[in-house]
């Protein structure tokens, strides 16, 4: 499976779930991740690769960059591991939040 295509079936059911998502094509910082995704207040950028597909340097520097600006932050090779990452960030949020927050 393509990167493009595993980008697609992310993007799908993030959408299907009342995010939204902006594919980041051409900015200003090289390096920075696929998607941003948001929801309620809630900021996520994910960076797809395939399996086995490897960072690079800039990207992971990215990466560490936006996280200690607390964002989520994730790499995504698959939709279970968006789900667990959904999962992670729903954990961390105040007890104020909807536990069904990000159905």
């Amino acid at each position: 499976m393509y990167e493009k295509d595993i980008q697609r079936d992310i993007v799908a059911y993030l959408e299907t779930r009342g995010w939204y998502v902006i594919k980041l094509i051409q900015t200003t910082k090289n390096g920075i991740p696929d998607l941003l995704c948001l929801k309620n207040g809630i900021t996520m950028f994910i960076e797809v690769k395939r399996p086995n597909g490897v960072l690079s340097d800039l990207q992971k520097y990215r990466l560490h960059q936006l996280s200690d600006m607390d964002f989520h932050c994730f790499v995504i090779s698959n939709l279970n591991q968006l789900q667990h990452a959904i999962t992670d960030i729903s954990t961390k949020l105040p007890e104020k939040w909807p536990f069904d927050y990000f159905d």
